[in-house]
């Protein structure tokens, strides 16, 4: 016969989803309708590594990467553009680039996930970046991530609602509150993301560097708004731009 305190711990128990899993449950939800795919390459960073090692002032790989990226689309409109359902079948293209980093919080001893936004990476210093991502790390999120604090507090409902007018209907909205594209890594971490789960046409990650400063890089896209090759031009010119112009500013002393 099995003791009450036995079964006690064999049944288990029945809660609520925790604010703390919300958002990323609504994330999931929407990344449904995205159909991503996703392509690597493997990118020598030595001379970034170098010239990074060298900067008086600590700049992270993601301040990097979001800059280099946002130069990037200046030159690839369809990294700023979106893909709208409704009414009908349309793309929206942005004048601008708007970064998103994903930045996972503890609050009292849950694990969170944010999202910063970085509006106009491409025309911001790397040191500026920097100072928004410190922002997002360090702050209390319910001060640096406002609407997402209140949203993840709404019933199921409500927040789908919310969130599907501003990826259907809204088209500046949806920068500002979204972004245009999407940046996250474990890099930091020493793991690496396939295929990020995302709601933008180009999802960005990195994983870390390698023993010959080698970092596979991956962009996830949206197969209605690109197609492979040109994703495979756009990392290739990552990649030029992260060793030219990103250098040129790590070696200029910030």
């Amino acid at each position: 016969m099995t003791s009450p305190d036995i079964a006690t711990v064999r049944d288990g128990r029945r809660f609520a989803v925790p604010r703390s899993r919300r958002l990323t449950w609504d994330l999931l939800y929407f990344n449904q309708q995205v159909p991503l795919c996703g392509h690597d390459r493997r990118m020598d960073l030595t001379v970034v590594a170098s010239a990074r090692a060298k900067c008086s002032k600590r700049v992270s790989w993601s301040a990097i990467f979001l800059k280099a990226f946002a130069l990037v689309a200046a030159d690839y409109p369809e990294l700023r553009q979106t893909w709208y359902r409704w009414p009908w079948a349309h793309i929206y293209q942005n004048n601008a680039s708007h970064g998103t980093l994903t930045v996972q919080r503890v609050v009292h001893g849950e694990s969170w996930l944010f999202w910063g936004i970085i509006e106009a990476p491409e025309t911001k210093s790397l040191l500026n970046i920097q100072r928004q991502i410190d922002q997002f790390c360090h702050e209390l999120p319910k001060d640096v991530f406002r609407n997402q604090w209140r949203l993840a507090k709404l019933p199921l409902v409500l927040r789908r609602m919310i969130w599907w007018w501003n990826l259907n209907i809204s088209t500046q909205g949806r920068a500002k509150r979204f972004g245009t594209f999407f940046l996250s890594t474990l890099a930091g971490r020493g793991a690496e993301i396939q295929v990020p789960p995302s709601i933008h046409t180009g999802c960005l990650t990195y994983g870390p560097l390698d023993e010959n400063n080698r970092s596979r890089v991956t962009l996830a896209y949206d197969h209605r708004i690109m197609d492979g090759a040109r994703v495979a031009d756009i990392l290739q010119t990552l990649e030029e731009t992260l060793v030219s112009t990103i250098c040129e500013e790590l070696l200029s002393g910030i």
